[in-house]
């Protein structure tokens, strides 16, 4: 694809120059926002944006060159790249989670680092909800069911050999108690469970937030709503799932990598698990032969190797209303950031 279709000229103010001046800020992943998209807050907010659909990493210093604000989701700004860049003083992360930024390079050359928050939560909450009732009415198998003719060919009126969960009563379980965490906790409530928030891993447990490992032989169900971290990387491993409480489900709409998937799905196959729903994996999109989705086509082709599995394509966030407020926060990060800069105020450490 051309660069000339990669890209646009949101602010195409014409120059009296042969040679366009460069714009106050690019955004360098368009097409992660997806199609529907309202610019005109972003446009009459910055000067002479310009929107680069998609951006390989070999094309990341000379788009940003001489550029002082960048708008990026999923693009990877590696220490090598900003050590190039000493024009860039703002990075807006058009997203929660900021690891596709090397921080620590950008704070050594003082450039700010501002992320979004908040920007989904009524619909990651949802996506949320919606993994964990498939799971426990076990939503895809029945369905596969009635689409191969089970039901037709039933002796009775209904299907009941897949076991089904009454959430209400339950013991919930979330590791996160941010708004996602606590948005979900609030729904998990209205169900009639008993919802318990985990210690932030790396912290004290209290008697409000015990431990997560105090936790899993009790809970019924396990929802995970924080960031990667150190601390958090394969938190749900082989050990954490061999405590569980047999039969429970587990459901992450953070982050890949926080859960040890390879141990998980060998907790699913052996009944230890009850139910496993991810909206995430460690690399995205996912390569081919990846565990989980060899495991969802092996059922595709043969239910007798069913597993009460489901996953979605990192599509939590994917509403346009949640899409549209993240570009609209991140024009008032920049907003922020400049009326700041404006004023003489050092923004420029820091996230």
């Amino acid at each position: 694809m051309s660069d000339q279709n990669r890209t646009s000229q949101v602010d195409s103010t014409p120059s009296s120059s042969l040679t366009s001046p460069l714009p106050q800020a690019v955004m360098l992943d368009a097409a992660s926002l997806g199609d529907g998209m309202d610019f005109s807050q972003l446009q009459a907010g910055v000067n002479g944006l310009i929107c680069h659909e998609a951006t390989q990493p070999d094309e990341v210093v000379e788009r940003l060159t001489g550029v002082p604000i960048v708008l990026v989701n999923k693009v990877r700004l590696e220490a090598h790249h900003l050590t190039q860049l000493p024009e860039l003083e703002l990075i807006a992360v058009m997203a929660t989670g900021t690891n596709n930024v090397d921080i620590a390079a950008a704070e050594a050359q003082g450039i700010r680092v501002m992320n979004v928050n908040a920007y989904g939560t009524a619909s990651v909450a949802q996506h949320t909800w919606m993994l964990l009732l498939a799971l426990a009415g076990r939503l895809a198998s029945y369905q596969t069911d009635v689409a191969e003719g089970d039901w037709q060919r039933s002796a009775t009126f209904c299907l009941m050999h897949r076991p089904v969960i009454q959430l209400a009563g339950k013991h919930l379980v979330i590791v996160g108690k941010g708004e996602l965490g606590s948005a979900v906790g609030k729904l998990g409530e209205a169900f009639g469970m008993r919802v318990t928030f985990a210690a932030r891993p790396g912290s004290e447990p209290t008697a409000e937030r015990p431990s997560v490992a105090s936790l899993l032989p009790e809970a019924d169900a396990i929802s995970l709503h924080c960031p990667l971290t150190p601390e958090t990387r394969h938190l749900i491993d082989e050990t954490a799932l061999s405590q569980l409480k047999p039969g429970a489900l587990l459901v992450n709409c953070a982050r890949g990598g926080i859960i040890d998937e390879s141990a998980a799905l060998e907790a699913l196959k052996s009944g230890r698990l009850g139910g496993l729903a991810v909206d995430s994996l460690p690399v995205e999109p996912p390569k081919e032969g990846h565990e989980l989705l060899s495991a969802l086509a092996d059922m595709r082709r043969d239910q007798s190797k069913a597993l009460n599995l489901i996953v979605t394509p990192h599509n939590a966030w994917i509403s346009q209303e949640a899409r549209q407020n993240m570009l609209n926060l991140s024009l008032a990060n920049i907003d922020t950031y400049l009326r700041n800069k404006a004023s003489g105020e050092n923004l420029k450490q820091g996230k």
